[in-house]
C-alpha cells in the first residue's frame, strides 16, 4: 500500500514514522509520503487560503495546489482520495477494513474553515473520494484523524500482524468490545484476577470472555447493539413497519406452544396488527430478516428492576439454527444497568423451551405466578466486578 499525505504542517505527521506505520515500512508493506501543499503555491508567502464567497468568519484553502498537487502525485482511478472533515461519514472499524484493501491512499488535511469544494468535486472526477469524520466534534485541522486512520489502517494490512488471531476479538470487530485482560500478578492493591481465567478451562474462559463482551457493549454503547451482527445474523430494532410481518411470525410460533400446551386463549393467537402496534410501543423489540423475510424477533422491558423478556421467536424452518440462542442473548445484553434479573416465561408442558433457557442459565420460580398455562423462569444480572 502506498499512502501520501498533502499538509501545510507535515511536521505534525511526524509520528507516521513511528510505532505500527514504521514497522509496516521496514516490512516493505507500506510506502509513506508526506508532502507539504506549500510546494504547489506559487507567490513569495507561499499562501493556500483565501476569503469565503458570500462572506463569513475564517479561511478557506483554495483550489489550486490542491489540483497541482494531485496531478504530479498522479492520483488517478487507482486511488482513493480522503479528505479528513468533521461533515464527512463516521469512521468505524468496518471501515478501515475497508480501506486496508486500498492499493493507495491519498489523505488531504484540510484547516480553517475547510476546502474549497471543487477540490473534492474534482478529486471524485478522477478517484474514489472518501470523507471521514473521526467523531462529532471538531479540531483545527485534518491531521490528527490522518493519524488515527492511517495508524488503524496499516494494522489490517495482510501480513502485518505476526499473530492474524490477534485481530479477531478486538472492540468493533462483530460489533461488540473487547473483553477486560489481566495479567500477573493474580492479586494486586486488593483486586484479584477472575477465578475463571485461572481454571484452566478454555470453554468457560471463552463463554466468561463473550459474557463480558455483551454485558461491556451493552453498558457502555448500548447504541451498538441497536443493530449488531452476530454470526450471520443482523439484528435491528423493530419499527412500526414490521408489525404485519411479526403477526404473522407470532402466529406461527403460537400454534406449537398452543399444541404443547393444549392451550389456544395465548394473545398471541389472537392479536391483530393495531395491537401487535400497541405492544411495541411499550416493549423494546429486535427483529432478523433473511433475505427480506422477516425470520426472528424478542421483545424486552423493565419492570420495576426485572428485564422483562418475552415473544421470543423463530421462524419454524429455522428452528434450530442458533437464531433463537442469538436472540436471547441479545436481549440480554440490552438490559438497562437497573436491572438485577432476568425474568421471562414458557408453557408449562413446553419441555425443550424449558431446556434451552436453562442453558442458558434461568432457572424455574414456581414461586412466582406465572400465565394460565405458563411456567415463570429467572435468571440474575451479573455484572462485572469493579
Amino acid at each position: 500500500m502506498r499512502i501520501d499525505v498533502l499538509s501545510i504542517f507535515p511536521d505534525y505527521l511526524a509520528p507516521l514514522e513511528l510505532s505500527l506505520p514504521g514497522k509496516a515500512r521496514a516490512k516493505g508493506l507500506l510506502e509513506l509520503h508526506v508532502h507539504d501543499l506549500r510546494r504547489w503555491t506559487h507567490d513569495r508567502h507561499n499562501t493556500t487560503d483565501d476569503t469565503p464567497y458570500g462572506g463569513g468568519a475564517g479561511m478557506v484553502m483554495k483550489p489550486e495546489p490542491f489540483g497541482e498537487a494531485f496531478d504530479e502525485l498522479g492520483v488517478d482511478a487507482g486511488t482513493t482520495v480522503i479528505f479528513t472533515t468533521p461533515s464527512g461519514e463516521p469512521f468505524t472499524q468496518a471501515l478501515a477494513h475497508e480501506l486496508s484493501t486500498r492499493e493507495r491512499l491519498v489523505f488531504a488535511c484540510g484547516r480553517y474553515e475547510g476546502i474549497d469544494q471543487r477540490v473534492i468535486d474534482h478529486a471524485r472526477e478522477r478517484a474514489e473520494v472518501r470523507e471521514i469524520s473521526l467523531g462529532d466534534y471538531v479540531l483545527n485541522g485534518g491531521e490528527v484523524a490522518a493519524l488515527a486512520i492511517t495508524e488503524a489502517v496499516v494494522r489490517l494490512i495482510p501480513g502485518f500482524m505476526g499473530n492474524p488471531d490477534s485481530l479477531v476479538e478486538e472492540s468493533h470487530e462483530d460489533g461488540l468490545l473487547e473483553y477486560p485482560v489481566y495479567t500477573k500478578p493474580k492479586e494486586w492493591r486488593g483486586h484479584e484476577v477472575p477465578d475463571v481465567l485461572l481454571s484452566g478451562d478454555h470453554g468457560k474462559i471463552a463463554a466468561w470472555r463473550h459474557d463480558q463482551r455483551v454485558r461491556r457493549t451493552a453498558e457502555r454503547r448500548p447504541d451498538l447493539l441497536a443493530a449488531s451482527v452476530v454470526g450471520e445474523w443482523e439484528i435491528v430494532r423493530g419499527t412500526p413497519a414490521d408489525a404485519g410481518e411479526l403477526l404473522t411470525l407470532q402466529r406461527a410460533c403460537w400454534v406449537q406452544e398452543a399444541t404443547h400446551n393444549d392451550f389456544f386463549a395465548h394473545p398471541a393467537l389472537h392479536e391483530d396488527v393495531a395491537e401487535v402496534l400497541a405492544w411495541m410501543a411499550e416493549w423494546e423489540t429486535w427483529v432478523v430478516r433473511r433475505a427480506g423475510r422477516l425470520v426472528g424477533a424478542v421483545r424486552a422491558r423493565l419492570d420495576g428492576d426485572a428485564w422483562e423478556i418475552g415473544r421470543l421467536m423463530v421462524a419454524p424452518d429455522l428452528q434450530g439454527s442458533g437464531l433463537g440462542r442469538v436472540l436471547l442473548e441479545h436481549a440480554q445484553a440490552a438490559a438497562p444497568k437497573d436491572a438485577t434479573s432476568y425474568v421471562l416465561f414458557t408453557g408449562a408442558a413446553s419441555f425443550a423451551n424449558q431446556r434451552f433457557y436453562q442453558r442458558s442459565g434461568f432457572r424455574l420460580r414456581p414461586d412466582l405466578a406465572g400465565p394460565a398455562y405458563g411456567v415463570v423462569m429467572s435468571k440474575p444480572v451479573r455484572r462485572k466486578r469493579r
